[in-house]
C-alpha cells in the first residue's frame, strides 16, 4: 500500500505543476501575440514574461528527483503518505502559482503592448506566487527527512 501512496504522490509532482506551467505559458504566450501586433519590437521582454510560468514546472521535476530513488516495493505506508503529501504539497502549489503567475505576466504583456513600459514591474509582481511555489518546494525538501 506504501508504494501505491508514494507512486500517486509521484504523478502529482509532475503532473500538476507541469499542468500549471503548461497554462501559465499559454496565457503569457497569448498576450505576447497579441502585443506584437501593436509592438512587434517587444516580443524579446514579451517573451521573457511570458516564460516566467516555466519554473513551477522544474520544481515539481525537482521534488520527482528527490523522491523517486527512494521508492521500493516494500514501501511503508507512513513512508508512502509522506511521497503522497509531497506531491500534493508541491503539485497544487505549483499548479496554482503557475497559473497566477501567467495571469499577472499576461496582465504586463498586454500592458506593454498599449506602449507603457512596465518590464520591470511585472517581473516583481510575478515573483509573488512564485514565491509560494519555491515555499512549497522547501517543505518538500524538509520533509525528506521524514522518510
Amino acid at each position: 500500500m506504501g508504494h501505491v501512496l508514494a507512486l500517486i504522490g509521484l504523478g502529482l509532482m509532475v503532473g500538476l505543476p507541469g499542468a500549471g506551467s503548461a497554462w501559465g505559458l499559454a496565457l503569457g504566450g497569448s498576450s505576447v501575440l497579441g502585443m506584437i501586433k501593436k509592438r512587434p519590437e517587444a516580443f524579446g521582454t514579451g517573451m521573457v514574461l511570458a516564460g516566467l510560468p516555466a519554473t513551477q514546472g522544474l520544481y515539481g521535476f525537482v521534488a520527482f528527483i528527490i523522491y523517486s530513488g527512494s521508492i521500493s516495493a516494500d514501501l511503508s505506508v507512513t513512508k508512502g503518505a509522506v511521497v503522497l503529501g509531497a506531491g500534493i504539497a508541491i503539485g497544487f502549489a505549483a499548479l496554482l502559482s503557475a497559473i497566477f503567475q501567467g495571469k499577472v505576466c499576461a496582465s504586463g504583456i498586454t500592458t506593454m503592448g498599449s506602449g507603457h513600459s512596465v518590464f520591470g514591474n511585472t517581473m516583481i509582481l510575478a515573483a509573488f506566487p512564485e514565491f509560494y511555489a519555491i515555499l512549497a518546494l522547501v517543505a518538500v525538501i524538509l520533509m525528506q527527512g521524514l522518510m
